[in-house]
């Protein structure tokens, strides 16, 4: 949709060709349906170290489009953009449709032609060029073929890898993808039973048969098969890698910012102030909301209707090491179905990345998923997106 747009706003005759009955299906339900539009750093230094080694060319590309340009975009389509915790930026109205329709509005100011419900079936090469496409069995013809199709994640969404296999055939090099930025599943009962609740800030300190191995900090969300958040979807390339080699466990500190003493001596307090009441009526004071069902089923030996003043030292100290230590088995990797990025692509030495044109074939431009380009959630995967749909809109 932004490589539509911009072609067409420099003048170009466009037509975008959709599989899906509708435009924009992955982009409408990203985010959670909040759709986290892009990160506000724009130091593009800065930036780009979120693409690892596909830094290196991406200089020239986000410097025709980068953040600044995102903002300043979306606000003249009459979407404001606002900044959250970790420099995500989303809609004002938290409503992904609404970048959509934005996107729509552009398209719809260029005067592009839209299909919808066709699928391509072919693309014709000869020699060094994209002669035709075959689509809805009709063949078109242009002066330049843009590829936008997505990786794999959402296969729901019409994400089913067509454009890897595609490229395949016309002679690009395509590293297999797998999930990279994924939700994890976990063995306990106990995470299950917390589905929906969030920790705003959490420590998770993963282990390879009871060896410790690295940590994260930041939100983490529990579901109905494990975990997943920000916190934990940038670890699972990492967790992937762990578990050919082990059983791989985690602990989750829900109280980073203190240490034992310190959290012991704040629950006292909780304590203090309320002697004479349930345990079960206070513990919200120092867990977070919605934790507690979870708690009292990994802490069977504490009884939530004891009295605060009835309760046991050891059984207070039990709470806070668990607090500080939320024990689960990390079973898998979540599917390309619950994937928020799929890794493999094309990789960015056959791009010509100030243009986004294939180095293989002069009139091809590849955009997006379809790049071998690892990165981790906050925004940087449809931050690219509008950077390399608008680059290569500019230069198709």
């Amino acid at each position: 949709m932004m490589a539509a747009g911009r072609a067409a706003e420099l003048g170009r005759r466009v037509l975008l060709i959709e599989k899906n009955p509708a435009l924009g299906a992955k982009l409408k339900i990203s985010g959670g349906g909040r759709c986290n539009i892009t990160n506000s750093e724009e130091d593009i230094h800065a930036l780009l170290k979120n693409y690892g080694a596909a830094a290196k060319f991406l200089y020239s590309t986000f410097a025709q489009f980068g953040v600044a340009d995102t903002f300043t975009f979306f606000a003249k389509l009459g979407l404001s953009l606002v900044v959250q915790a970790n420099n995500r930026a989303f809609p004002k109205t938290e409503r992904a449709v609404d970048v959509a329709r934005a996107l729509e509005k552009y398209l719809a100011s260029g005067k592009v032609t839209i299909f919808t419900d066709t699928k391509v079936t072919e693309i014709n090469n000869v020699v060094n060029r994209i002669e035709s496409i075959v689509a809805g069995g009709v063949t078109y013809t242009a002066n330049a073929y843009i590829l936008a199709t997505g990786g794999l994640s959402h296969p729901e969404t019409g994400s089913t890898g067509d454009g890897f296999g595609w490229l395949r055939d016309l002679g690009h090099t395509v590293v297999t993808p797998t999930p990279s930025i994924v939700p994890l599943s976990t063995k306990e009962r106990w995470s299950h039973a917390l589905s929906g609740v969030s920790l705003p800030i959490a420590k998770v300190t993963y282990y390879i048969d009871g060896a410790k191995q690295f940590s994260r900090k930041g939100p983490i969300l529990f579901t109905h098969f494990g975990l997943s958040g920000p916190t934990i979807l940038n670890s699972a390339a990492a967790v992937g890698d762990l578990l050919h080699t082990g059983e791989v466990t985690a602990r989750i500190d829900c109280n980073p910012d203190l240490d034992q003493g310190a959290l012991d001596k704040k629950i006292i307090t909780v304590f203090d102030a309320n002697k004479n009441k349930m345990l079960k009526n206070i513990v919200g004071e120092f867990v977070a909301a919605g934790l507690s069902p979870g708690l009292w089923l990994l802490v069977p030996t504490i009884n939530p209707d004891t009295k605060v003043h009835s309760l046991k030292k050891e059984h207070r100290k039990l709470l806070v090491e668990t607090l500080k230590a939320l024990p689960v088995t990390v079973t898998s990797l979540m599917g390309f179905d619950k994937a928020i990025v799929v890794d493999g692509g094309v990789p960015l030495s056959e791009i010509d990345t100030k243009t986004m044109r294939s180095t293989i074939l002069e009139n091809l431009f590849i955009t997006g998923d379809l790049l071998l380009i690892n990165r981790p959630s906050g925004g940087f995967s449809l931050q690219l997106c509008w950077t390399t749909g608008f680059v290569a809109g500019s230069h198709s």
